[in-house]
């Protein structure tokens, strides 16, 4: 079954997409939790960073290559962003398709919540 990101990359649902290329595809979260908050997802269905196999060093470096230039392209690479991968439910993945979280345009808070 594909993931609702399948579907966006496939031209099924709708998304504020800000770059596609024949690797990745990369749009604007709908629930944002800062001023940029931009998704950067492979366009083929991986689901966790547990999935990646040898060979796949390529599309992981591309995806962090990617945010990087639209880090710059928002405006927000010199001021400062994170970026975020989660695996997994403790991880807090919620859709299972790999994607990486770039987010910015304010100052970040503390990297993990301490309980």
């Amino acid at each position: 079954m594909s993931t609702i990101f399948s579907r966006i990359v496939a031209g099924e649902l709708p998304a504020d997409i800000v770059y596609q290329d024949d690797l990745v595809t990369c749009f604007r979260d709908i629930n944002p939790v800062a001023p940029t908050h931009i998704l950067v997802i492979p366009n083929r269905e991986i689901a966790t960073v547990n999935d990646f196999q040898d060979g796949d060093e390529h599309l992981a470096g591309h995806m962090v290559l990617v945010a990087q230039r639209i880090a710059r392209e928002e405006g927000i690479a010199d001021s400062g962003y994170r970026l975020i991968i989660n695996c997994n439910r403790d991880g807090g993945q919620e859709v299972m398709h790999v994607h990486l979280h770039l987010v910015g345009g304010r100052r970040m808070g503390p990297m993990v919540l301490r309980e």
